[in-house]
């Protein structure tokens, strides 16, 4: 199997997804033009238990949405939530194709089904209907499929996540509307040697394809050892292997090599860390491997019970969507994230968050930038909840992308609001 042929595994793996199976996908990963929707977590109480009890967890734990002791269906280990989401946008400055900027009303319908199979597993489905006031832009019906579960076995933990996504946005990356399907499958598995020592193991396939652009199958396996030295601070070494298949240019491989540091310092302060190096080579070409650094960290602040800070780094790389004369091309990007969540009044909650990302490109067999952006953004969103099950909420999106290619420059404002209802 090759990327050359992902067009024709991904039309017949819809058909299975209309008999109810899942396939294999990669969660989308190029930035949308578009303000983010909120995301809901559907991870299985089994699952959720032993992330708590992790000895790698130091942060605090995030908000967790209760549902009521019984759901609305029941058939005996098999529970049914439906959700349902409708949000309103108006947008200025929306990039359509190339240099042409539009404004635009934009309304989404999201209704949505969780299953719950017993404790252990969970799988969501979410169709999204799109519909613009602009004729620069396709109405569209989107589609999410997550399938999630894990279990315990003595001192052995195994995971499995399974993502089918297909969408129609705008995306930075590519300029214009792009209709992508991307599945991603995840097996994980952890092993607690003592009381100090544990190993964490992951191996990942993700299929790409979108209309027109880059079509890319990516294996990989990463395995960390990890140490605690105290209950608030451990350490790990981790080594990633992975696999490219593109459809264009030149397959890659890639090493990388990192460590990384989790330390609970307060009960109030924590700070997460890692940092690396990644050796890329490309196979079948005459072109040098590229070495990167890859680094990130989180560091969160809690000052009260409803305040949270927290400030994100990272710095990846990754296999771009674009090609360069038919040359494959990879993304080096940086970015610094801020988010603040504030409780306000007892039951109004405050998120805002902004942050700067810079992304270069480049082409396999050349050191020269063909294209660099420097994307900055700032979100504003104040919700409330009503009727124990339902949230409605305003939000702001200012977002700047400064190219030095000029057809994917542009500035945007989104202002709108959303309501949404769960079981």
């Amino acid at each position: 199997m090759n990327a050359k042929s992902v067009s024709r595994i991904i039309s017949a793996t819809q058909a299975s997804l209309l008999l109810g199976l899942l396939t294999l996908g990669r969660d989308v990963e190029a930035q949308s033009v578009l303000a983010p929707t909120p995301e809901f977590s559907i991870t299985p109480p089994a699952v959720v238990q032993y992330q708590a009890n992790s000895q790698m967890e130091v942060f605090s734990p995030p908000d967790i949405v209760t549902h009521p002791d019984e759901p609305p269906l029941r058939w005996g280990p098999v529970t049914l939530r439906p959700h349902a989401f409708y949000r309103f946008l108006y947008g200025t400055g929306l990039l359509a194709a190339g240099t042409n900027h539009v404004d635009s009303t934009i309304q989404e319908f999201s209704p949505g089904l969780l299953f719950g199979i017993g404790s252990h597993w969970t799988l969501d489905y979410t169709p999204t209907w799109r519909f613009y006031s602009s004729d620069q832009f396709r109405n569209t019906l989107d589609h999410n499929v997550r399938l999630i579960g894990g279990t315990e076995y003595e001192d052995w933990f195994f995971g499995l996540s399974q993502t089918y996504d297909r969408s129609s946005q705008t995306l930075i990356e590519t300029g214009t509307q792009t209709d992508q399907q991307t599945y991603s499958t995840t097996l994980n598995a952890s092993y607690q040697f003592n009381s100090k020592m544990s190993l964490d193991a992951a191996v990942n396939q993700n299929i790409s394809s979108a209309e027109q652009f880059q079509n890319s199958i990516e294996w990989s396996t990463s395995d960390w050892l990890n140490y605690q030295f105290w209950p608030r601070l451990n350490a790990g070494l981790g080594v990633t292997f992975g696999y490219v298949d593109v459809e264009t240019g030149s397959d890659m491989t890639y090493e990388r090599f990192q460590g990384r540091i989790n330390w609970r310092a307060t009960d109030k302060f924590s700070l997460q860390v890692h940092g690396g190096m990644e050796a890329r080579q490309f196979l079948g070409i005459d072109a040098d491997g590229v070495l990167n650094p890859v680094v990130g960290g989180v560091i969160q602040y809690q000052p009260f019970d409803f305040t949270r800070l927290s400030l994100n780094v990272d710095r990846a790389v990754a296999t771009s969507l674009l090609t360069t004369n038919s040359q494959s091309q990879l993304t080096e990007s940086t970015s610094f994230t801020g988010h603040l969540n504030q409780r306000l009044f007892k039951k109004v909650y405050l998120d805002l968050d902004g942050g700067y990302h810079t992304v270069t490109y480049v082409a396999a067999t050349t050191a020269a930038t063909d294209r660099k952006d420097d994307y900055y953004t700032f979100n504003a969103r104040l919700s409330y909840p009503f009727l124990k099950r339902g949230t409605v909420a305003a939000f702001y999106q200012y977002s700047d992308n400064s190219s030095t290619i000029e057809s994917f420059t542009y500035s945007s404002s989104q202002v709108g609001f959303e309501v949404g209802y769960r079981f």
